[in-house]
């Protein structure tokens, strides 16, 4: 039986159903979290937008409240990059990822890696930042303190990378963590062990739920874990496959959504590095290679973006003054007027969300 293709347009749809970027979902706010498997967290305040755009009458405090709960956390994982992490699937996946982490770590240090004692600086720092969390200006300091040759950043960094670890939350804040938050242990800020299962397989069948229909490499470039082949057909008789119009091999669940091409898309604000931008080895799905080039900052920071129809139209950003906030949106180019009203409508609920103490919003468009 010929397998069946499926369109960009096709693979757009399906991922925003994934993503809840069709419509916004009612789900509590730990299983969107764990849905989405994690969400990116290199900075504070993303997560939150993120979910302000994907769920119903989502407010701050609930993800503050998850924290410190400790039902949430936010910690070193996919790409060695930051993310918030359901605490069960924190414990389940952190050690799936040491590998390449510890690679990873190499990789950025090179030459650097090889002059580090690396046992015995985990030695120091592990039982530092368990006593207490620390900054890592602190951890850093401490470990020079321990190790007088050593290279500060370099150590700072494996530990960061190697170690196990969680940034605190703090109350009273608009986006739960400081700016320069306190790490600490995780098994200890959570009273569990972490799972050391090596089976990725599971995790196959989660990045499907959240992002498919994908493939090998697609989930590959997500997670940062390589080679996964062999994850994926260890699961692939409960898998269906298609293919790409670049025949590609496509890998999904059987019940997920897959949309009609034509179902509806809103317009939607992402935050920085969101998701839907970065999970896909071939991201046309929802933006174009030159787009996505304009994106990314010189230090690699990935811009917020607007959607039009489902698929990246340009960059956003606020501008704060005393008591007025305006959002300021960049399209990629031109837009029609329905996407405009929509994006003025939906800018001004963004500015209610992040700026609620501010008394004039406005939301304006530039070339």
């Amino acid at each position: 039986m010929p397998t069946e293709v499926l369109s960009s347009q096709a693979l757009n749809r399906a991922t925003l159903a994934r993503q809840l970027l069709l419509t916004r979902e009612k789900l509590p706010a730990t299983r969107a979290v764990e849905h989405l498997v994690g969400l990116q967290a290199q900075l504070a305040r993303p997560p939150y937008l993120a979910l302000w755009s994907r769920l119903q009458g989502f407010q701050r405090e609930q993800l503050t409240k998850l924290a410190l709960k400790k039902d949430v956390v936010r910690g070193t994982m996919m790409r060695g990059t930051i993310h918030l992490m359901s605490a069960k699937d924190y414990l389940r996946y952190r050690d799936l990822y040491r590998p390449m982490l510890t690679a990873a770590m190499h990789s950025v240090l090179r030459e650097r890696a090889t002059a580090l004692d690396v046992p015995a600086l985990l030695a120091t720092a592990k039982p530092f930042l368990d006593e207490a969390p620390r900054t890592f200006e602190e951890v850093r300091e401490y470990l020079l303190q321990h190790h007088v040759d050593g290279d500060e950043r370099a150590m700072g960094f494996a530990a960061r990378m190697l170690l196990p670890l969680i940034q605190v939350p703090e109350e009273g804040l608009d986006w739960g963590w400081p700016g320069n938050a306190g790490f600490t242990l995780a098994e200890s800020w959570l009273g569990k062990p972490l799972d050391t299962d090596e089976d990725a397989s599971p995790l196959v069948l989660r990045y499907l739920a959240a992002f498919g229909p994908a493939t090998v490499a697609d989930m590959q470039t997500w997670s940062g874990l390589k080679p996964l082949k062999a994850a994926f057909e260890k699961v692939r008789e409960q898998l269906v496959e298609f293919r790409d119009e670049k025949k590609r091999v496509l890998f999904d669940v059987p019940k997920a959504p897959r949309p009609p091409e034509d179902t509806p898309a809103p317009v939607r604000f992402l935050p920085d590095y969101d998701n839907l931008i970065l999970a896909h080895a071939d991201r046309t799905r929802v933006v174009t290679d030159e787009q996505r080039k304009a994106m990314y900052t010189g230090n690699l920071r990935v811009q917020p973006v607007f959607l039009v129809d489902g698929r990246v139209a340009g960059m956003w950003s606020t501008e704060r003054k005393k008591a007025s906030a305006t959002l300021v949106c960049k399209p990629f180019g031109p837009l029609k007027k329905p996407a405009r009203d929509a994006l003025t409508q939906e800018g001004e609920d963004v500015l209610r969300f992040t700026e609620p103490d501010a008394g004039t919003l406005a939301v304006k468009f530039e070339k």
